[in-house]
């Protein structure tokens, strides 16, 4: 199977099992949108649970942010983004389509039509809007590029509510728009995405061990989630190819199917947002000590894209196989990203006794689960494929046992395990806790 095979059947699977489709698909689509069905709306808010328990809920120096989509325009005047925030683009004189010369391997021939290409310009990428009744300078606004602003420009009202001891962070998880030139891959370059970011706030001397910190816990993160480690690597970003703001940064890359690229990002901001912003705003952003020393902090930034995360685990878990000598395919997802944990099913759905018994286990266990299925459609077989399709690791069948036709099997169930097909009996009364320890 070929790495394209492996991108179609993937895209293919996500919108026939309900994960993503095209955005205004009935219309024709938009490029570089997509709207998440129920099992990846599901599995996105896993994930996204996931960070937030790992990096906010499960530390004792974070805070929370949910920032305002759109801010004031000197907001983005101030960080250098309208100048500034642009990639290189190129159109071809004769079909006068458009591309980033940085993704075209000869940036002299159009690679749709053949002709002659363009000069290279810059393209700023952030989408304008207007707010407001005014149709003039003052009432431009932009759909946020990243979220990181919306923490720093909140930096003082965070210290002002809280008092924060040093180091400190912020995180937020949202929305962020970039008017790409060429959006592609799938769900990998978007003009409308999702973010899991952090600010975190250290004294200047500190700032390598804090980097080393969220370095590895960036690392824990990929083997929480379920992102194949074999596939990832930490590349050092050279210094002359460092953001304007950044001293430092490690992209992680993932080996997707059209090439090494990156997944994440952690920067050494130094003090550049908030002394920006104190400068241009006139307002001080300093942090002071309680023994009197006053500072601008420096800023470590894990930032993690949701979309990308989606798609790199999507990838880690799609697996081929054979099982009872009949080829399958199913999602290898660890249990605790899954968007089904479990589904029950009656042996047979025209047995009144099984599927009312079926019915009271599935209940049951949806009130401690929310996450659980009722699967009643085709023959078992035919059930077994399409959750190990969906990623279901668990499959739970009440059978005339369960019933007590053999008394002591009664008030037990069978229970599949997904990877490897192996079914074994268990207690009706052990079920939640042996599904809640695995989500662990």
């Amino acid at each position: 199977m070929t790495h394209d095979d492996t991108m179609e059947k993937l895209i293919s699977l996500a919108k026939r099992r309900g994960f993503i489709y095209q955005g205004s698909e009935i219309y024709g689509g938009l490029a570089g949108t997509y709207d998440y069905g129920p099992l990846g709306t599901a599995l996105k808010n896993n994930i996204k649970n996931l960070w937030w328990r790992k990096f906010v809920n499960g530390r004792d120096d974070m805070y929370g942010m949910d920032a305002a989509i759109l801010m004031n325009a000197r907001v983005w005047e101030t960080t250098g983004h309208v100048a500034g925030f642009a990639d290189p683009l190129v159109e071809c004189t004769k079909c006068k389509k458009r591309f980033r010369a940085d993704q075209l391997e000869d940036r002299t021939k159009c690679p749709e039509c053949g002709s002659v290409l363009g000069p290279e310009r810059q393209f700023n990428m952030m989408l304008s809007t207007r707010v407001g009744a005014m149709e003039d300078s003052s009432s431009v606004s932009y759909l946020r590029p990243e979220t990181a602003q919306g923490m720093f420009v909140n930096f003082k009202n965070v210290i002002d509510s809280f008092h924060p001891k040093m180091p400190f962070g912020l995180g937020q998880i949202g929305k962020a728009f970039r008017n790409e030139i060429t959006p592609r891959d799938f769900i990998f370059r978007l003009r409308e995405l999702e973010q899991m970011e952090i600010e975190y706030f250290v004294r200047p001397n500190d700032w390598e061990r804090a980097f080393e910190e969220w370095r590895v816990a960036m690392g824990e993160w990929l083997d929480l989630v379920g992102i194949n480690r074999a596939i990832t690597h930490e590349v050092e970003i050279d210094p002359a190819d460092l953001a304007h703001y950044s001293k430092r940064t490690i992209d992680f890359e993932f080996e997707y199917p059209f090439g090494q690229k990156e997944l994440y990002g952690l920067a050494y901001r130094t003090d550049f947002d908030l002394a920006s912003h104190a400068k241009a705003s006139s307002v001080d952003l300093a942090y002071l000590e309680e023994d009197g020393t006053r500072f601008v902090p420096h800023v470590i930034e894990p930032s993690f894209g949701v979309d990308r995360t989606i798609l790199a685990v999507l990838l880690s878990a799609y697996t081929e196989d054979e099982l009872g000598g009949s080829p399958r395919t199913y999602l290898k997802f660890h249990p605790r990203v899954a968007p089904i944990k479990a589904a029950v099913f009656p042996l047979l759905k025209n047995k009144p006794e099984l599927v009312a018994k079926a019915r009271e286990i599935y209940l049951t266990l949806k009130k401690e689960i929310p996450q659980v299925a009722w699967d009643d459609n085709g023959n078992v077989g035919k059930r077994y494929r399409r959750q190990d399709e969906v990623g279901t690791p668990f499959c739970i069948t009440v059978d005339f046992d369960t019933l007590g036709e053999n008394a002591e099997l009664k008030d037990t169930v069978t229970i599949r395990d997904r990877d490897t097909g192996e079914q074994k009996r268990v207690s009706v009364s052990e079920l939640t806790n042996l599904i809640k320890t695995a989500i662990l």
